[in-house]
């Protein structure tokens, strides 16, 4: 890449996100009102598009190889404050208006347990770790 496309893509206003080798993106989500960190996924092209249309938040799930929309099963939603491009746009953040949980364990964030440094290494320890809905209960496997 020459130097006046890595500048282009850098400090001009053309959209062009940098999708890695499987064609997805990271996108860090964040709560809208307090910017703590609610979940990190990815999205391909069309769940960029989607984002970028609906004001909903669209993922891409690598487990599932499959399109989806947050809240589609859980209801718990993600409206899209603002979104940004990171510096050589290959990474989104999103700023959120969550509705209940961004977690599908049932907590708000995906980020609930804590690295702590021990004797025998590093060990994780709960932090904010209270549950908002049961899992089970929402995510129910068709009969």
């Amino acid at each position: 890449m020459s130097t006046s496309d890595i500048n282009d893509i850098e400090e001009g206003l053309e959209f062009r996100p940098k999708f890695d080798a499987a064609g997805l993106v990271t996108c860090v989500a964040t709560d809208a009102g307090t910017l703590e960190v609610l979940m990190v996924a990815h999205m391909n092209d069309e769940a960029l598009r989607r984002t970028i249309a609906t004001g909903e938040a669209w993922y891409f799930s690598r487990s599932r190889n499959a399109l989806w929309r947050k809240g589609e099963t859980s209801g718990q939603v993600q409206h899209v404050v603002e979104m940004r491009m990171d510096c050589d746009q290959d990474a989104v953040w999103i700023r959120v208006e969550q509705t209940g949980a961004a977690c599908h364990t049932g907590r708000r964030s995906c980020f609930y347990r804590k690295v702590d440094s021990g004797a025998g290494g590093a060990q994780l320890s709960f932090v904010d770790a209270d549950r908002l809905f049961d899992p089970k209960a929402v995510y129910r496997k068709p009969s």
